[in-house]
Order: C-alpha cells, then sequence, then structure tokens
C-alpha cells in the first residue's frame, strides 16, 4: 500500500469532499481555527512517539527505583555527582578511569530531581526513552514504516532491563547519543542512495557533536563514531558525488566535532589545576586496566551468558539479517536506492560488529558492557518480527508483529523482574545498602571521613559522609584493579586507616577479594584501634561497621 493511499484511507471521506465542493466554498469562512486544530493535531502526533517511549521506559524500569544498588559502578558516579555539587571535581577528588560525562549528567539529575538514587533512575529512564526515539527515528530516516520504527524503539527499552541495565551506568547514559547519531548518519546514507546527493554539512556537524557527547561519557563509543561517519561520507565517496577533497574536509571538521566535547573538559580542567590527572584517568588508566584482560577461554563464560540472556531478540535479529541476505537487493526499492529493509538490515549489522568490537575492546565482559548490543539488536529484532509477521494473513501482519514483539518485550521483564520479586529487597525485605547508609549516617558528624573497604561506595552518598580518599571505588584501592590508579595502593591504604576514620565499613562476603596484603593490613587496623558497632545482613554474609575505640 502506497503512502498515499494510505493517507486516503486514514481520512476516507477527503477525497470525496474535494471533489464534489463547490467552488465558492474551497475556502471555508472558519480558516483560522482550522489552522489551529491542524496545528495541534500536528503537534499531537509529533508527541505520541516519543510520549509513548517514555511510558514504556518508565513501566519497564519501575523498578529500578526500589533498590539502592544495582550495579556498583553506578554508585561511584553518584559520589562524583555529589561532590561535583559540593564544589569538589571528579578526577581530583573523587577518581575514575572514566570521562568526566557520566557523572556530569548525574549532577543534572540531581538538581533536577533531588539527591536520591530515585534522581538517577529516573534520568535512566530519560535516556532508554531518548533512545528508543532516536531509533524510531533511525528506521524513518531509512524509508521505514512507523510501526517498524516503535517497534525497534520499544524492544530497546524493554531489554534494556536485562544485563544491570537497570542501574542508570555508562552504557544507557550514552546510547541516545548515539543512536541519535547513527539516525542522522543512516539518513544521509539513505539520501545519497536515493539521489546520489552527498552528505550535508549540517548532518555532520549534528552527528560530530552527538558522537563526542557520547565520548564525554564513555570511550569505547569511539568505534561507533568510525561507522557513523563511514555511513555519512562512504556511499557519496564510492558514487564519486563527494569529492576526495571535500571528504578529506569533512573527516577533520568531524574529528575536532567528536574531541570538542573532551577538549573543553580538558580546558576547565587545566584551568583548574587538574589537566594531569584529566588525561590519565581518561587516556592512560584504560590501557592500564586492558593490560589484564581475560583471556579466551575465560571471554567464553560472560559472553555466552550475555547471548542466553539476549537470545529472542538475538534469535529475532538472526532471522531479519537472513531475510536480507536471500532477497535481491534491489527488492522494494522506490526510486532508486536500496529498499528500506536492505538498508535497515545491512546498517543494523555492521553496528551489531562494531558494537562487538567496542565490547571486546577493554579485555573485561561485566554484564552491563553487553548493553552496548542493543539498540542494533533492537532494529535487526524487528526486522525479524516483520518478517514473521508477514507468514500471518494480510490482514493479521500488525496483530502478528506487535504480538512477536509484546511477547519479547514481556519474557525480558519477567526474566528480570522474577528474581528481584524472589530476592525481595526494597519490596517484602529491606535493603542492606540502606540499612549500612542509616547506621553509618547515626554514628558520624554530617561529612565526617568514613572509610568503606570492600562495600558498594553509594554508602557515601546516602549517609552524606566525607571521603577519606579520592579512591572510594574499593577495587581500585584495595582489590584486584589496584594496577589501574597508577599509585602505590598500598601506602594509599595505610595513609588512610592512619587517619583513623570514625567508622570503617567491611563487608565479610567480599573479603575474599581483597588483596592479601590489604586484607593484612585493614586487619591490623581493626584489631589496634576499632570495635566492632554493629553488623547487616547482607546475601553474601555479615556487613561489619567498626568504629573508632
Amino acid at each position: 500500500m502506497s503512502s498515499s493511499t494510505a493517507r486516503i484511507l486514514d481520512h476516507p471521506s477527503r477525497g470525496l469532499a474535494a471533489a464534489n465542493r463547490p467552488a465558492a466554498a474551497a475556502v471555508p469562512p472558519a480558516l483560522p481555527r482550522a489552522r489551529a486544530s491542524s496545528c495541534w493535531r500536528r503537534a499531537a502526533a509529533a508527541l505520541a512517539v516519543p510520549a509513548a517511549m517514555l511510558l514504556a521506559s518508565f513501566g519497564f524500569r519501575a523498578m529500578a527505583l526500589l533498590q539502592a544498588v544495582i550495579d556498583t559502578d553506578e554508585g561511584l558516579y553518584l559520589v562524583q555527582a555529589q561532590a561535583w555539587l559540593r564544589g569538589d571535581w571528579p578526577l581530583i577528588s573523587v577518581w575514575d578511569m572514566h570521562p568526566v560525562g557520566a557523572p556530569a549528567m548525574i549532577a543534572l539529575s540531581l538538581l533536577a530531581f533531588g539527591e536520591s538514587v530515585g534522581a538517577v533512575r529516573l534520568l535512566g529512564v530519560l535516556c532508554a526513552a531518548a533512545t528508543g526515539w532516536a531509533l524510531f527515528g533511525l528506521v524513518r530516516a531509512a524509508g521505514g514504516g512507523r510501526g517498524l520504527g516503535i517497534g525497534a524503539g520499544l524492544l530497546y527499552i524493554a531489554e534494556t532491563v536485562q544485563l544491570r541495565g537497570l542501574a542508570t551506568n555508562t552504557e544507557i547514559l550514552f546510547a541516545p547519543f548515539i543512536a541519535a547519531a547513527m539516525a542522522v548518519a543512516t539518513g544521509a546514507a539513505a539520501h545519497t542512495l536515493r539521489d546520489g546527493a552527498p552528505p550535508r554539512w549540517r548532518a555532520l556537524c549534528a552527528a560530530g557533536l552527538l558522537v563526542g557527547a557520547a565520548l564525554a561519557i564513555k570511550q569505547v563509543v569511539g568505534l561507533e563514531g568510525c561507522l557513523v561517519f563511514a555511513l555519512l561520507t562512504f556511499p557519496a565517496l564510492r558514487r564519486g558525488s563527494l569529492p576526495v577533497r571535500r571528504f578529506l574536509a569533512m573527516a577533520a571538521a568531524y574529528a575536532v566535532l567528536c574531541a570538542l566535547p573532551t577538549a573543553l573538559f580538558a580546558l576547565a580542567y587545566w584551568m583548574r589545576g587538574g589537566l594531569e590527572v584529566f588525561l590519565d584517568s581518561l587516556f592512560v588508566a584504560p590501557f592500564r586496566y586492558s593490560m589484564g584482560r581475560l583471556g579466551l577461554w575465560d571471554a567464553l563464560q560472560p559472553i555466552s551468558t550475555a547471548l542466553a540472556t539476549l537470545l529472542w531478540p538475538v534469535l529475532l535479529a538472526g532471522i531479519g539479517v537472513a531475510n536480507w541476505c536471500r532477497r535481491p537487493a534491489s527488492a522494494g526499492a522506490k526510486g532508486g536506492g536500496a529498499a528500506p529493509e536492505t538498508l535497515l538490515a545491512g546498517v543494523g549489522l555492521l553496528w551489531f560488529v562494531t558494537g562487538t568490537l567496542a565490547i571486546a575492546g577493554p579485555g573485561y565482559f561485566y554484564p552491563h558492557y553487553f548493553l552496548i548490543w542493543l539498540p542494533s539488536l533492537s532494529v535487526l529484532g524487528a526486522l525479524g518480527a516483520a518478517t514473521l509477521a508477514r507468514m500471518a494473513r494480510p490482514r493479521l501482519m500488525p496483530v502478528a508483529f506487535a504480538g512477536i514483539l509484546g511477547v519479547t518485550a514481556a519474557d525480558a521483564w519477567r526474566s528480570d523482574a522474577a528474581p528481584r520479586l524472589d530476592r525481595g529487597i526494597g519490596i517484602w525485605q529491606p535493603d542492606p545498602v540502606r540499612e549500612v547508609a542509616e547506621a553509618v549516617e547515626l554514628r558520624s558528624r554530617p561529612g565526617e571521613p568514613v572509610f568503606i573497604v570492600n562495600y558498594h561506595p553509594v554508602v557515601y552518598f546516602l549517609a552524606r559522609a566525607g571521603l577519606p580518599t579520592r579512591f572510594v571505588f574499593p577495587a581500585h584501592l584495595s582489590g584486584d584493579f589496584d594496577e589501574v590508579s597508577d599509585i602505590d595502593t598500598d601506602a594509599e591504604l595505610s595513609r588512610v586507616l592512619a587517619s583513623r576514620p570514625r567508622l570503617v565499613v567491611v563487608d565479610r562476603g567480599w573479603w575474599p577479594q581483597l588483596r592479601p596484603r590489604a586484607a593484612t593490613t585493614v586487619t591490623a587496623a581493626l584489631q589496634a584501634d576499632y570495635v566492632l558497632a554493629d553488623t547487616v545482613a547482607e546475601e553474601r554474609g555479615p556487613v561489619e561497621i567498626w568504629q573508632l575505640r
């Protein structure tokens, strides 16, 4: 069915009315009112999709509001953001090996929604909804239908509840920027394939700034940024509509735009006197981190677990790619160029491969790393669902398409919600993290330094406690990733304990993850200067709060 036919069917009386209307009545007397009504309808139509994405995001991610900790990394960003609001700066006062875009976004959410864990989870809701909307835009930019675009966006939102995606980690925060950049690039590629037109400078500028914003959140998106530029320029370069000199100029401009947000942060840190730590954290520390990468056999376990977790979208994506491979390249194309489904399948497959390289780059395979797959899997999965829906009768195709994606989304929610409901933390049972924070806050003065040896750093945030060190992430100081920070961690740990913080928090369930020398140092300090003041039951074992004698 053509788009013009669809428009006539949407308003079946419009064509007849136009044919039978007298010439004198062609302009109705109430023209301003009709124009106003038309404007409202257009506004409502434009807002319908983002509103649907936002509602779906809140519905699927509502359980994120119940627990204080879903992934430990999120707590570090919260501590950094809180420190920023107090006048201190991330990296200088709270060290990490990620860019400062994540704590910057979280600081804004704390300003908007209040200083609570719920504020950062609401930020995650907004980011997931924005990514779903961007995927809808990507499908439409390629020439795909509204239903296909809505399906891709909703599938992404539903699948983010898995792989610890309910936490507002970097993969959730940079996804809207990358998906929007991919939408711009896909639109440019479709325009070139259809009309032979070269990419426009405004499209390149928009894509470059979007990728730059994502790079200011996490470095691994650089590979996806390269794919964005390739989609923008390579089709036109191949067709000869983009001269080599203009291509090189665009490449230089794109590189500058991608680097601009990070460069502005670097300038701010230089003015603050912290450029050295900024450069070390963003460019050197990630290489130190990747030096301890997992071997192939060890990596197979998290990879296979992620694939099993995302089984249904992976299968749907496989069906979509297989259907694309067996169809002629020109099938369904209108006015020349590639068919929308052909373009979407090619873009989705390239995006998935690029995302896989980004996941493998750091050398470790934590569950939330695999969230990078979700945007491409969602586009390909929607194509696969559409392929299966075509097996039904024509009148039942939309119902079949919605049913396939609905069951897939419901299964994703069930697989995450069922264990959470069974554990009951923050629902039927008290939240141990909040209990520890309450115990710390009760026994310390506001802003007084306490030391969390090997428990969740979000306790600093919840208890409004002072920081005894800028290395508040346990793995960087007392755990296995001590070489990432490039300091003498044993000396820093001894200095912190020698400063005699009023409280020391120890998680006995995670005690085996401490370095042997760190465990010995902490044990000696506790025996010499501290008394056990309280314990909180955790799933792994007791969490101990030790108080200075």
